[in-house]
């Protein structure tokens, strides 16, 4: 039993570190709060229901800014205190979302601002502190912190013709460890 007990010690550390940074850093997000942009050119689509934002694109809320090339502002047509009600946001290019002490990039984003989700594809990488870790889509649930990272769906680089071709579904990565002097 005293051995057992040890070993989970042991190990405790190594699966804490990420968990605990995760935890620390990052608290519930204020998803109901004004969405501030800037963008090089918007085309306003009000039969759609939609505005595309196009060119150096920063959306900001609250403690997070999202940055891509191109954006998708997706709002339901009601209007509340002369503001359209905002419901999704699409970015390509370079996306990159950043929340205290959380960086993650790809190649595309969605933010669904009804289910409080960020879902990012394509060559994802997600750093907070000394850890990184790669994959193929990032999930992040905006009400409870909590980030997975799979192997799966759209991998690295760009084929012919423009297509994106897949990394072979891993995730990789580097986890910190503690100073243990």
């Amino acid at each position: 039993m005293r051995a057992a007990f040890a070993l989970l010690l042991l190990a405790a550390p190594l699966s804490v570190v990420w968990f605990a940074a995760s935890a620390a850093g990052q608290t519930r997000h204020d998803s109901a709060a004004p969405i501030n942009f800037g963008a090089d050119h918007i085309e306003l689509q009000d039969k759609a229901n939609r505005a595309v934002l196009a060119g150096n694109v920063s959306v900001r809320q609250a403690e997070m800014t999202l940055n891509a090339a191109r954006m998708t502002v997706a709002y339901t047509g009601q209007v509340v205190n002369g503001s359209p009600q905002v419901s999704r946001l699409d970015a390509s290019g370079g996306v990159t979302v950043v929340r205290p002490d959380q960086t993650a990039r790809s190649q595309y984003g969605i933010y669904d601002l009804n289910r409080r989700v960020i879902t990012m594809l394509g060559a994802v990488s997600l750093t907070q502190g000394g850890n990184t870790v790669n994959g193929g889509r990032l999930t992040i649930n905006l009400d409870t912190g909590r980030a997975v990272i799979d192997g799966s769906s759209v991998g690295g680089g760009a084929a012919a013709g423009g297509a994106v071709q897949s990394r072979g579904g891993r995730v990789t990565g580097t986890f910190s460890v503690p100073n243990r002097n």
